[in-house]
């Protein structure tokens, strides 16, 4: 077998890797607030979560992973590219599990995008970044929150006067059922948004070894592509149905503390930003998303209901993932440059 042929089989099981860390580090988020509730218990809601992030590559077209395989310009002709993406994919790896270890909530998504930057910068400089790519990405890392926080505001401001009649008792019960639907919806966003970075990513490799030409369009319709699709949504569903727990209590618990409603306005807020950016191709932070959503429920009651110190963390994760990302996956590219020979 030619020896580029093993490279690339070994760095696709490694994207799927990537995506089962994805789900098991992000998907977490998806049911956070169910759980939290006490809606579900952890492990029937991850076999619920699971299944709609499986169910998504059948509702979404993959305009998001088109966006991840241009983040790199990859020349065909130069086999170093594989090593790129296969050093992208370590730094996003060490990142989520280093912040899986501490219990945050990070974007998995920024810490592949960081990864990219840090391997392509590494291999050929600025110039092989394509910068517009990233910086479109990097504007969602402040407004993928806001937009979910105003979004879950104003839901849960709305639910609050539509039911303002009603005992409490009812309304819990209620809402108890609406959050099947609203972490539905979720983890159908979840998994139409993060999956496809890994399909983006596993295109640009086989483009990187010559074995998928630049113009590639994904579709379950095309044979050469169909198992990347499938692959990809299989592999975040079974990281997804092993649970994250740690961020499972960060999410769900620490926070604000919610009832049925406010996990049910929090989802659905969640949900209605996740579609609106797959389907314009924009490649957000999930984690982020439900977190702005959680802290704009949470501040329908009272500020005060928000724990600021715990939200600031995060925030600080947030914005040290890319560039430490970067730099891992830039080490790990240079690591594989002092032992191959081919360098």
């Amino acid at each position: 077998m030619d020896p580029l042929w093993i490279i690339v089989i070994i760095t696709v099981l490694v994207a799927l890797f990537f995506d089962v860390i994805n789900g098991f580090h992000d998907a977490a988020t998806s049911i956070a607030t169910i759980v939290s509730t006490r809606v579900l218990t952890p492990r029937a809601a991850v076999l619920w979560a699971a299944f709609f992030n499986f169910a998504a590559m059948f509702v979404f077209r993959p305009e998001v992973a088109h966006t991840i395989k241009k983040i790199v310009h990859i020349d065909p002709s130069d086999p170093a590219f594989v090593f790129v993406v296969f050093g992208a994919l370590m730094g996003a790896i060490i990142w989520d599990l280093i912040t899986w270890w501490w219990g945050l909530p990070t974007s998995s998504s920024h810490a592949l995008i960081g990864g990219l930057i840090g391997a392509g910068m590494a291999h050929k400089g600025v110039g092989v970044i394509e910068w517009g790519k990233v910086w479109s990405t990097v504007e969602f890392i402040p407004l993928a929150p806001l937009i979910g926080l105003a979004i879950g505001f104003v839901l849960m401001v709305c639910i609050y006067w539509m039911f303002r009649r009603w005992r409490p008792y009812n309304v819990d019960q209620l809402f108890k059922k609406l959050q099947f639907v609203s972490a539905a919806l979720y983890s159908l966003g979840h998994g139409g948004n993060d999956a496809q970075k890994t399909m983006g990513v596993i295109v640009a490799l086989l483009i990187a070894a010559d074995k998928l030409s630049p113009d590639t369009e994904l579709s379950l319709w095309n044979s050469k592509t169909l198992w990347i699709i499938l692959s990809c949504n299989l592999a975040m569903g079974i990281g997804t149905a092993m649970g994250g727990w740690r961020i499972v209590k960060t999410m769900g618990m620490k926070i604000a503390k919610l009832k049925p409603a406010g996990g049910f306005c929090s989802s659905t807020a969640g949900a209605i930003m996740l579609f609106v950016a797959t389907y314009s191709g924009i490649p957000v932070s999930t984690t982020h998303t439900i977190t702005g959503a959680i802290v704009g429920v949470g501040a329908v009651n009272k500020l005060s209901g928000v724990k600021w110190g715990v939200a600031t963390r995060i925030v600080w994760a947030w914005i040290f993932t890319i560039p430490f990302s970067a730099f891992i996956a830039a080490v790990c590219f240079d690591i594989i440059k002092l032992f191959h020979p081919a360098f």
